[in-house]
């Protein structure tokens, strides 16, 4: 075997360790073969037993602060008055919904799907949507709600993460049944502004959005490959508001994709800080996408925020609320759009 000079090895070995410092710190992509094995391990994790018997995780607000919706027996906190007509302007959009089954089809069914996790040893079900993460080959997006990604009260992310798209065209619990397969996350990006709150509070609530990058799904194929997606407006502008979701408690059985449709209003209780919308929608609706300039034609639109939570009595009960996307959710957008592994952003 032919041997390299010894001062040229050196200069070599030094040159790589000047451009690696220089780089900063990187993420280490997980080699295919074992993202492979992370899936099959997630899929096999998500027995049809499991995934029937997921709890929703939603909050709601009482008089001791935000709580889970399976506790929210108190009465509420001194909630704002409800507001009149909207807080709009005025819309020009089509009938208020305050809940029903879309049956329109198109991408909005498609994109929008149900979304499965753990925590605390705990089986979770949430909703999400798909992301138009603009190119990035061999992966794509899911938008969800952070407590649907990350445990602000333990400081760590939900683990068996998995999304699974059109859940209301095939709503069955066996991944090797659905329409599309099973999605798994590779990575969970969540603003630090919610992985530092300390629980699920003022602060969390503002910045209650998470963004999954997940690989190819169980049947193959990449998920925006498969399902279309869609854009994401940073913007804060009141208007005509369409949400969506599969709520799964009270009269919904988390089977149907619902909706809402209405103008939105901001919450006084957050000073201001989050939107409102009048919609019955129940606990498993969490993380389901809110989208502004929807056409009921196209059935698409532009996604602007997240089911969030809700008041659990008083004027505002019939309200869902969601953060407002600005520029720190642009900010976990960018990053979740390269990210290899799990990240709070600044």
């Amino acid at each position: 075997m032919r041997r390299r000079p010894l001062a040229l090895v050196s200069s070599t070995a030094l040159m790589l360790v000047v451009a690696l410092v220089s780089a900063g710190p990187a993420q280490a992509a997980p080699s295919k073969a074992k993202e492979k094995a992370e899936r099959a391990r997630i899929v096999k994790y998500w027995t049809p037993r499991r995934m029937a018997n997921a709890k929703p995780r939603d909050f709601v607000r009482t008089s001791r602060g935000f709580v889970p919706a399976a506790k929210g027996g108190s009465k509420p906190d001194k909630a704002p008055k409800a507001p009149g007509d909207g807080g709009s302007g005025g819309s020009t959009g089509p009938a208020t919904v305050s809940g029903a089954s879309w049956t329109l089809g198109g991408p909005v069914l498609s994109g929008t799907g149900k979304v499965f996790f753990t925590m605390r040893g705990t089986n979770y079900v949430c909703s999400g949507a798909t992301v138009d993460d603009k190119g990035r080959s061999g992966y794509s997006l899911v938008l969800t709600a952070g407590h649907c990604a990350y445990d602000e009260t333990r400081g760590a992310f939900a683990t068996n993460w998995m999304f699974v798209p059109e859940y209301d065209s095939s709503p069955t619990s066996d991944c090797s049944r659905t329409e599309h397969g099973c999605f798994t996350a590779v990575a969970l990006v969540v603003h630090q502004g919610y992985a530092g709150a300390g629980g699920f509070n003022l602060q969390a609530i503002r910045h209650d959005w998470a963004f999954a990058v997940v690989g190819s799904g169980s049947q193959g194929g990449q998920l925006d490959a498969r399902v279309p997606d869609f854009p994401v407006g940073f913007d804060a502008a009141a208007e005509f508001r369409y949400a969506f979701g599969y709520p799964a408690s009270g009269k919904y059985a988390g089977r149907d994709l619902v909706y809402c449709a209405g103008d939105v209003v901001s919450d006084s209780g957050t000073d201001n800080a989050t939107w409102g919308l009048h919609c019955d929608m129940t606990p498993g609706s969490s993380g389901g996408p809110w989208m502004r300039d929807f056409d009921e034609q196209a059935k698409s639109g532009t996604l602007n925020s997240v089911n969030s939570y809700k008041y659990n009595g008083g004027k505002l009960k019939n309200y869902m609320f969601g953060p407002k996307f600005g520029a720190e959710t642009k900010a976990v957008y960018d990053a979740a759009r390269t990210a290899t592994g799990n990240r709070a952003v600044d």
